[in-house]
This record gives C-alpha cells, sequence and structure tokens, in this order.
C-alpha cells in the first residue's frame, strides 16, 4: 500500500508542478506582452520597464524563496514582513546613529532573520505549535521590536551603504534615444543576489536530499516519518533558511528603500504567500518551485507596472487584482488535488 501512495504521488507531484508552472509563465508573458501594445507610446516595451520588475521587487524575491520552502513542507511564514521592517530599521539605526558600516548593518540583518528562524522553527517543529499562530505571534513581535527602536523614519546616509544602493550594473540591451544615442538597460547589485538565491535554492530543491525531504515531508508526513526522515529537525531547518532568507530579502529591501520606519513592508507576508500560491505552490505543501515564485512576484510587479503606467486607476487595484489571481489560483490548486485524491484511491 505505502508503495502504491509512493508511485502514485512521484507521478501527480511532477504533473501538478509542471501545470502549475506553465499556467504562471503564460500569464505573465500575456500581461507583459498586453503591456507592450497598450502602452508602447509610454515606454512599456523598452527593457529597463521589464528590468525594473527586478529592481523593486529583489526583496521580496528573496524572501518568496524562503516562503516557498516552508509552504512545501505544508507550513506557513506570515512574520516576514515585520523581520523585514525590523530590519530595516536595526540596519538604519546602526549605521546612522551607532556609526557602524553596512557590512555590520548586514550582519545585523542576518542574524535577526536566524534568531526568527531558529525560534520559530523549534515552536513549529518541537513544540507542534500551528505555524500560523507561532509566525502570527512573530509578526506581532516583529512589528513591536520595530517601534521599541525608533517611532521615526530613519533615512540612511551611510556612504557605503549608498553605493551599494546605487551601484548601476549596465547590460547589453537597451534603446537608441531621438538624438540616435543608444541608452543600455541596467540592474542594480541586489537583482544580482536575488537571482543567485533564486538559483542556488532551486537546485538544492531538486537535487538535494535536504530539498527531496522537504517534499516528502510535506506530501505526506507520516509516510516521511516511514521513511526514516528525521521530521522535527527537517521542518526545524527549514524555519531556520526562511528565517534567513528573510533578513537577507528584508536588507535588499532596505537597499531600495534607503530607510527604516515603523510601517515599513506592512502586507509583504502576503505579497510573498501570494507570490508563491500564484507560482505553483500547493498551500497543502508537497508541491511548489522557486521559479514559479519568481514568476509569482513577476506578476505581481506587472500589475503594478500596468496600474502605474495607467495613470488614473488607484493603486488599490494591485491588491484587488492580485487578490483575484489568489482566488483563481486556490481553486486551480483545490481541483488538482481533487483529481489526484481520486487516482490515488484507485
Amino acid at each position: 500500500m505505502l508503495g502504491k501512495l509512493t508511485r502514485a504521488a512521484k507521478e501527480k507531484k511532477p504533473s501538478a508542478v509542471a501545470f502549475l508552472l506553465l499556467i504562471t509563465i503564460l500569464l505573465f508573458v500575456v500581461m507583459y506582452a498586453v503591456g507592450m501594445v497598450v502602452f508602447a507610446d509610454k515606454g512599456f516595451a523598452r527593457p529597463q520597464m521589464f528590468m525594473n520588475l527586478f529592481i523593486s521587487n529583489a526583496g521580496l524575491i528573496v524572501i518568496g524563496c524562503g516562503l516557498t520552502i516552508v509552504m512545501i513542507t505544508g507550513g506557513i511564514d506570515i512574520s516576514v514582513g515585520s523581520v523585514t521592517a525590523l530590519v530595516c530599521m536595526v540596519a538604519a539605526d546602526l549605521m546612522e546613529h551607532k556609526g557602524m558600516s553596512a557590512g555590520m548593518a548586514l550582519l545585523s540583518a542576518l542574524l535577526i532573520g536566524l534568531a526568527f528562524g531558529l525560534v520559530q522553527g523549534y515552536l513549529v517543529s518541537y513544540l507542534d505549535i500551528q505555524p500560523f499562530i507561532v509566525t502570527l505571534a512573530g509578526l506581532f513581535f516583529g512589528r513591536g521590536m520595530t517601534a521599541v527602536v525608533s517611532t521615526d523614519m530613519i533615512a540612511v546616509k551611510n556612504p557605503q551603504f549608498l553605493q551599494w544602493a546605487n551601484a548601476k550594473i549596465e547590460l547589453p540591451i537597451g534603446y537608441t534615444n531621438r538624438n540616435g544615442a543608444f541608452i543600455p538597460a541596467y540592474i542594480y547589485p541586489t537583482v544580482v543576489v536575488a537571482l543567485v538565491v533564486v538559483v542556488v535554492i532551486s537546485i538544492m530543491l531538486r537535487r538535494s536530499k535536504f530539498g527531496r525531504s522537504l517534499y516528502a515531508i510535506g506530501g505526506n508526513q507520516q509516510s516521511a516519518v516511514l521513511m526514516g526522515l528525521n521530521v522535527r529537525k527537517v521542518k526545524m531547518q527549514a524555519y531556520v533558511l526562511d528565517g534567513l532568507l528573510a533578513g537577507l530579502g528584508g536588507f535588499l529591501f532596505c537597499l531600495n528603500s534607503c530607510a527604516g520606519f515603523v510601517e515599513q513592508a506592512k502586507g509583504l507576508e502576503m505579497d510573498a504567500i501570494s507570490a508563491s500560491v500564484i507560482g505553483g505552490t500547493l498551500l497543502s505543501g508537497g508541491v511548489g518551485t522557486v521559479i514559479g515564485t519568481l514568476f509569482g512576484v513577476l506578476i505581481k510587479g506587472t500589475i503594478g507596472s500596468l496600474i502605474t503606467t495607467q495613470g488614473t486607476l488607484s493603486s488599490w487595484w494591485v491588491r484587488i487584482v492580485l487578490s483575484a489571481l489568489l482566488c483563481f489560483f486556490i481553486v486551480l490548486q483545490a481541483i488538482i488535488a481533487g483529481v489526484g485524491g481520486k487516482k490515488l484511491k484507485k
């Protein structure tokens, strides 16, 4: 019986991942192509507009990768927005009020993320407390600690930090202006870091024993125990890695905003979760890819760019459209899970 369940799961998951990922990619291509046609006169077809999707969402891409990891195990983390705000505030305070370097600020960001990952991972994995409750507490704690550090906005003026934030990497693509001059497209180092994280996590999930363990636990935890996996240890490691990525993503977010304030990154956790779900990560666990999450983030960024370029719609339409897409993908996941359940019964 166990062998039958394992074989059925192996047949189900690759097809589910491929199908959901294909829909996500097609949706992004169609949306962006429509924007290129409709807003061609406003520069939407220029390469820089596409690169801006990565520049604006580099931190969210990294944080979304962390969310994908814990969601594959069947967990959740809604504290990442507050962690980002705390990271930005602490980094800004250390550099502006304590005179520390940008390198120390980066180290503090990673340590904050690691601390959240260790505490929340232990509570979820070893004390069997529901992930939503644990990370909800983390959400409140992180936002509260941000206010404890400072209730005022702290603008970062550290020269080294600003050098990191403003270092342009010119690309061999671009456009020619009316004067015949070639204007190259560019990205920032934050984009390079985000894409490296996507590649590394993708390889880890596909090729490593740890990655396969994550999928096994999310697919069927009881079967994973019978297979000899240390479920608690793997879950703990997933939350620790999620915390580290939240700390790194928070620092990338700070490089983009160059400031820290209490209300910063409010709702970012919902953006990361929706990007993962739209990218094909099942809320029930066992299925998901960071490549899909990347495209989920790009879809969110494209919606924002289309609404901003249009000019007359409220920015709240980004949330409205994103929520509609989220509902669509959740229903699609339920259908896929139902079909998979029927196959398992047969």
